[in-house]
């Protein structure tokens, strides 16, 4: 199926047959979450990946905040250097390769944003990082700053979700 750094299963014969201890180990990488990992390898098998991301949305409506905890404890800040070699941090890597090419200034700025985020919401500063640009992040971030806690939990969570799905159309055949 994969290496110790991507995550990518063959065929969906594959993901299904495999035990559910295993099938959920291997999805965990893409959301961190244990609950999350443990209701998407339950509801196989699955022949498409439409019916897998459906699978996926429906899990994401019924975690906790701790569930969201647990799957944030793996998300490095936006703008810090992503440091592991597993999957996790790959993907991490991958999705973030954009801050690279971020000014000093902008770098800085998310950085301090990163601090006042977690000083308010004691987590990490989730944002879906692929397809943005350092400026739109800080905007985002930003912007999410005069959110109120219920309303960020909510932001969290369909973060969390885009990026899972993003992760999820890529271990998977079409």
């Amino acid at each position: 199926m994969r290496n110790a750094d991507s995550i990518r299963w063959k065929s969906w014969d594959e993901f299904n047959d495999q035990p559910s201890t295993t099938a959920a180990a291997g999805l965990l990488p893409l959301c961190g979450s244990r609950r999350w990992a443990h209701e998407v390898a339950a509801r196989r098998p699955y022949d498409a990946r439409t019916a897998l991301l459906q699978a996926s949305d429906a899990a994401f409506a019924g975690l906790t905040e701790a569930d969201l905890a647990e799957a944030l404890a793996g998300h490095p800040r936006i703008g810090d250097r992503v440091r592991g070699d597993g999957a996790a941090a790959t993907l991490s890597r991958s999705e973030q390769a954009s801050m690279a090419g971020a000014d000093a200034d902008v770098s800085e700025a998310i950085l301090r944003g990163n601090a006042d985020y977690e000083s308010k919401f004691d987590r990490v500063f989730l944002i879906r990082a692929a397809g943005r640009t350092p400026q739109e992040m800080l905007g985002e971030l930003r912007r999410r700053l005069g959110n109120d806690p219920e309303t960020e939990v909510a932001e969290v969570r369909e973060q969390l979700r885009q990026i899972t799905t993003l992760r999820l159309e890529g271990a998977f055949p079409a």
